[in-house]
């Protein structure tokens, strides 16, 4: 769960000798590698495309598509927020995950999963899921309240994959290069469900109407607790970022806001401006996630299958 909230597409594969005319963006884009990937990015970036074997995603799977594009930055952002409306996954977070004292470390954790698991051999991505429940199994605590929680709840770990892959799922059909058709949702819905199950979670759903009755049928259990507010302030107004980039990432987090579902904004203190978000947000978010498409753009991966 703690290595589970939020995340970003893949480690890209090597780009090639560009001219001149593109050093601006080798640098922007290898910038945002850096940031994404961490110090071991370029190791594992050769491991993920150059590994021979089997995989387990084909290479036209949906999923490949929606982990690949620069809209991940706004649905990790966005997953983020709404995982933590569950009280129990919040606490664990809050306790456990470092996200205040680390939050590079956790987000390259996440973005290497992320790549193992949707590029990567199967085995490797097997690894990744064995490392996670690894973390998971010693995690336990109480909330505020005195509830139990434990990282590898089932219970727990379905809500962390649902309001992710509906986070991931909104931010491309909203941001992305190419939306997927009502078919490619399912064919992506489904091919998280195997993420998601290896990772523990009993039943994934399997289709995108599936997907958002499970986020239905948890909003009993949803609310807003001082952690999850707290959370919500600090990613979306501290980010430890120099002010070169801060501008950027405000446009990212607008789109983030934006895309959640209207019932999820008051329990973290976020305004409701449907014409605000409209007007402004909504292309903000086009703007910016254009601008690191643009920057981090890499031939497609030859893939060793």
């Amino acid at each position: 769960m703690v290595k589970r909230l939020g995340g970003l597409g893949r480690l890209v594969p090597p780009r090639t000798a560009s001219g001149g005319g593109s050093r601006a963006r080798d640098r922007l884009g290898d910038a945002l590698f850096s940031r994404v990937a961490g110090p071991s990015g370029a190791e594992n970036r050769a491991r993920i495309h150059e590994t021979p074997g089997p995989r387990w995603f084909a290479a036209e799977d949906p999923i490949r598509r929606v982990h690949g594009d620069a809209s991940m930055f706004v649905g990790g952002l966005s997953a983020l927020l709404l995982q933590s409306l569950h009280p129990r996954a919040m606490a664990a977070v809050e306790a456990h995950s470092g996200y205040r004292g680390d939050p590079w470390g956790r987000l390259q954790r996440t973005s290497t999963f992320l790549a193992f698991t949707t590029y990567g051999t199967a085995e490797d991505a097997q690894l990744a899921v064995d490392g996670v429940r690894a973390v998971h199994a010693r995690i336990s605590g109480r909330t505020p309240d005195g509830e139990p929680y434990r990282a590898d709840d089932p219970h727990l770990l379905e809500w962390v994959h649902v309001a992710e892959v509906d986070s991931f799922l909104r931010a491309h059909q909203r941001f992305g290069a190419r939306p997927l058709e009502a078919g490619e949702c399912d064919g992506y819905v489904a091919s998280a469900a195997r993420v998601g199950h290896a990772l523990g979670v009993v039943r994934p759903p399997r289709t995108a109407d599936e997907l958002a009755e499970r986020i239905d049928a948890f909003r009993p259990e949803l609310r807003g607790t001082d952690a999850a507010r707290a959370a919500a302030r600090f990613i979306l107004l501290s980010p430890p970022l120099p002010w070169p980039a801060r501008l950027p990432y405000a446009m990212l987090a607008a789109a983030a806001v934006a895309q959640l579902p209207d019932w999820a904004r008051a329990p973290l203190d976020l305004p409701l401006l449907p014409r605000t978000e409209r007007w402004c947000a909504t292309p903000a978010g086009v703007a910016v996630t254009a601008a690191i498409r643009w920057a981090m753009h890499r031939p497609p991966p030859s893939g060793v299958e």
